[in-house]
């Protein structure tokens, strides 16, 4: 039976987990629809820090160096209790990898994306809300309303539900959503302040009871602009939503996470916490924004069901210890969308959408468990060495060892799959006079095949990953440093400052890296065989399956 579709995919909110989805569809050639029942973007800065990994998939999409000019950098953080400097954090991460850790208003990321989206012809429907859905073997189909209360029903192939942590997708799929709130508000303030701490460190002041208990918070990040920041404090008793008629957010659907509504904090509030717990002696001024909020820990009990997933806040809501939420959920549409991409082509294995819960649930969980037990009990509860704590936080070590799609992982050494694949520098070409980076090879590539060391054989198994995946494998030769690379066969490259063969811990025996289109390893081959890649590929593809 014949069906048609109004569009391939309709994406419930606008905010970045939404955008970052809806970019990398129509970036694959997806058609989709983007609906947010706000008028306008917010101008607030809730979630600001851009941790390395989300830096280094947006370079897949060729979008890095926008938000690179626009954001700020971290380097670290700045630490005082009751007045008395701490030990520095310095946010260093080993030299391969590209990106570092940067600081951008959620309002500015927004604004990048919305742009790099409108590049395919594709905007935000601004006060269009989802109202209902129902789905059945073929599609989904969902019921919108515009501001006029205009109703418009939509016929899709999937839908996905970015809309935040009082999500109708979430809650209209019946997926559970355990966990509970802390007892604690807290209010942000957007501000300049004149004191001179060095730039680009974050600042964090506690006061502590004779108990050695924390009763007073002062958490400061930079911002672009002259000496601003986004500070965070505990609230006072007087701008308490507990304690007005119109309660807690939590008295709508039981989720109390995020901005409060009523009486907002002035200056003089967040003048009154830098005068307890200021390092220095400063004076707060030019205050853009300010709110109460409230946070929860809570997760789905599994990212979708049928054609409907839910990513973000809608699947996972936690303390922001790490600013590990909104990447987190970046993460999770990057996931989605390259596999709802592929199978919207046709010619995939039928489970590959529902591997994104698979894969991305358990990521959820541990970051959940983690910025809880941060929050609670400090970052020193996970007492692990300082280079394994900085990738853990920058999120390069997020993995998917087990997962459907991946091989299993062998003994040795050396990235294997379900790891991430690491960045190198020096790699040459006939034409190019500079060096090359190994992300330049990946950059807006799908799946891509790595050959190492055994050119000769380069032809036999492009084809057969090309062939077997209906073209959509692209093939690079990485060549021993002072090899001659031949220009007859798929483009290659040499390794001229070994920094691949090191990072990948590959010998002398010809290696085969599958590399898929989020830049995790999917397989690790050695010796390589047509056989052992085609059966690698089809744990994602499945030729002549059609849609």
């Amino acid at each position: 039976m014949a069906h048609t579709f109004g569009t391939d995919v309709v994406v419930a909110g606008g905010g970045p987990v939404g955008l970052t989805a809806a970019a990398e569809l129509r970036r694959r050639g997806v058609r989709c629809r983007v609906v947010d029942r706000l008028p306008a973007r917010l101008p607030y800065a809730k979630a600001v820090g851009i941790q390395p990994r989300t830096l280094e998939l947006w370079d897949r999409m060729g979008l890095a160096r926008t938000v690179l000019e626009a954001a700020v950098p971290m380097y670290g953080q700045l630490a005082y209790v009751n007045g008395v400097e701490q030990p520095r954090i310095d946010l260093v991460l080993p030299p391969e990898v590209p990106y570092g850790f940067a600081a951008l208003p959620q309002y500015e990321t927004e604004r990048i994306l919305d742009a790099f989206l409108a590049r395919f012809g594709t905007g935000i429907e601004r006060d269009t809300e989802l109202i209902s859905f129902s789905q059945d073997a073929a599609g989904v189909t969902v019921a919108l309303r515009s501001a006029s209360g205009a109703e418009e029903e939509v016929r899709a192939r999937y839908l996905v539900g970015c809309d935040g942590a009082h999500s109708l997708v979430r809650k209209q799929l019946g997926l559970a959503f355990e966990g509970s709130a802390f007892p604690e508000e807290y209010m942000l303030g957007d501000v300049e302040v004149d004191w001179d701490l060095p730039p680009g460190y974050g600042v964090r002041a506690q006061h502590r009871n004779a108990d050695g208990e924390v009763d007073d918070v002062l958490v400061c990040i930079p911002l672009p602009g002259r000496k601003r920041y986004r500070m965070s404090m505990m609230v006072p008793p007087e701008l308490s939503a507990a304690g007005r008629p119109d309660g807690p957010a939590e008295s709508s659907d039981g989720v109390a996470h995020g901005l409060e509504g009523g009486h907002t904090p002035g200056l003089s509030d967040i003048q009154a916490v830098l005068d307890r717990l200021s390092p220095q002696p400063t004076t707060a001024s030019a205050l853009r924004w300010s709110s109460v909020f409230r946070i929860s820990h809570r997760i789905v009990d599994r990212y979708g069901d049928g054609r409907v997933f839910v990513a973000g806040d809608a699947a996972h809501i936690h303390p922001p210890t790490g600013a590990q939420g909104m990447n987190t959920g970046i993460q999770d549409a990057w996931n989605l969308a390259w596999k709802l991409a592929l199978a919207i082509e046709g010619g995939t294995h039928p489970d590959l959408a529902a591997s994104y819960d698979a894969e991305r649930r358990p990521v959820g969980v541990e970051v959940v468990e983690r910025t809880v037990r941060h929050a609670t009990q400090g970052i020193q509860a996970d007492p692990v060495d300082p280079r394994t704590m900085m990738l853990r936080e920058a999120q390069l070590l997020v993995g998917y060892r087990g997962s459907p799609l991946v091989d299993p992982a062998a003994e040795g050494p050396g990235p294997q799959p379900g790891d991430r694949a690491p960045d190198c520098a020096g790699l040459s070409a006939h034409i190019a006079a500079y060096p090359l980076r190994l992300y330049d090879l990946l950059r807006d590539r799908g799946h891509v095949l790595l050959l190492y060391g055994d050119g000769d054989r380069g032809w036999q198994l492009a084809d057969a990953a090309s062939d077997f995946s209906e073209g959509r494998v692209d093939t690079c030769v990485i060549l021993p440093a002072g090899s001659a690379p031949d220009s007859s066969g798929p483009p290659a490259y040499v390794d001229t400052a070994g920094d691949f063969a090191r990072l990948y811990a590959l010998g002398d025996q010809p290696a085969a890296l599958l590399v898929r289109p989020d830049g995790y390893i999917g397989a690790r081959l050695s010796p390589p065989t047509a056989a052992q890649l085609t059966a690698h590929l089809a744990r994602t593809f499945a030729p002549g399956s059609g849609t």
